[in-house]
């Protein structure tokens, strides 16, 4: 299949380098996510996510555990970003996210490992946790194209996203792939310190989807488009069922939904009694039967 990625339209006419600079200046006083920290990051200052202007990476490696329109037979090229702009009590990457665990990098050094991805046979170039690291991730994909990139881009998120930060986005970005963890105000702010989160999810989803539409698969592999996941939590604590109302309602019936049956307790999830278990099978798949139910069709029932 020809492919050619969105960015290199932007990249050929310069209008990318006007999107970098417009994104760098929400770092002055920063906006680039929701909680709107108004922290100069060029300067060194921290918001909520303990990130300055610095880009610290955890690691840039194929990765053969994603969505199976991901992974192919090469793998999907993870950048595992370091820290986050949530504070999931269950987060299984705590060290990383919370911690900040990684080492620094400039946009040009990360440009030269997503080549490297694309040299390893990597489909994809995955941004997992890009949100507080947008201006740099634009930079280094900038780079990167100029220097011969030419594979799709992932926004792999959490949904805690400014829809001002995506409008930059657009046209850069090929796949989103973003969480949407809770349909439950409440869960919301007691698991990940957001009590706005689900509408804030929604409004970034519907930017997403405007943006790029339902997912293309072609020869088993993902080229464009949104692919949502949803991690059930144990005792409806994730509120699955208005998550899915959601999607098939007002985003696509034809919408690629993975439902995840992975989560496990850990980092500070024991100390809420309600979650400190795997969920059950039943659960799951009382979920998937609500998924079905609403008209979704699309990726969870090859789980």
């Amino acid at each position: 299949m020809d492919f050619e990625p969105s960015y290199m339209a932007l990249v050929d006419s310069g209008e990318i380098d006007e999107r970098i600079e417009k994104l760098y200046a929400s770092l002055e006083k920063c906006e680039i996510c929701p909680r709107k920290c108004g922290v100069n990051r060029l300067q060194g200052e921290m918001g909520y996510c303990k990130a300055d202007a610095n880009l610290v990476v955890s690691s840039a490696q194929p990765h053969f555990w994603e969505e199976a329109p991901l992974v192919g037979l090469g793998g999907s090229g993870t950048v595992f970003l370091s820290n986050c702009n949530l504070r999931c009590v269950y987060c299984q990457n705590s060290e990383i996210s919370h911690g900040g665990e990684g080492v620094s990098m400039t946009p040009e050094q990360l440009a030269d490992s997503m080549l490297y991805l694309q040299r390893v046979g990597c489909h994809n170039i995955n941004l997992v946790t890009p949100t507080h690291y947008t201006p740099q991730l634009v930079r280094s994909i900038a780079i990167a194209a100029r220097k011969g990139l030419r594979l799709p881009v992932v926004y792999n998120c959490s949904g805690y996203e400014s829809v001002e930060t995506l409008k930059l986005l657009d046209g850069i970005i090929d796949i989103y792939m973003p969480d949407m963890k809770y349909g439950d105000v409440e869960s919301a702010k007691l698991y990940s310190d957001a009590p706005d989160y689900v509408e804030v999810s929604k409004d970034a989803v519907r930017e997403m989807h405007a943006q790029v539409g339902d997912l293309v698969i072609e020869m088993d592999i993902a080229w464009h488009g949104l692919l949502i996941r949803h991690l059930l939590l144990p005792n409806e604590r994730a509120g699955s069922l208005k998550v899915l109302e959601f999607i098939a309602n007002e985003i696509s019936k034809d919408s690629y939904v993975n439902i995840m049956f992975q989560y496990r307790p850990s980092y500070e999830a024991f100390e809420f009694k309600e979650i400190s278990r795997p969920p059950f099978v039943e659960e799951y798949n009382v979920v998937l039967d609500m998924a079905r139910g609403l008209g979704l069709h699309r990726g969870f029932p090859n789980l």
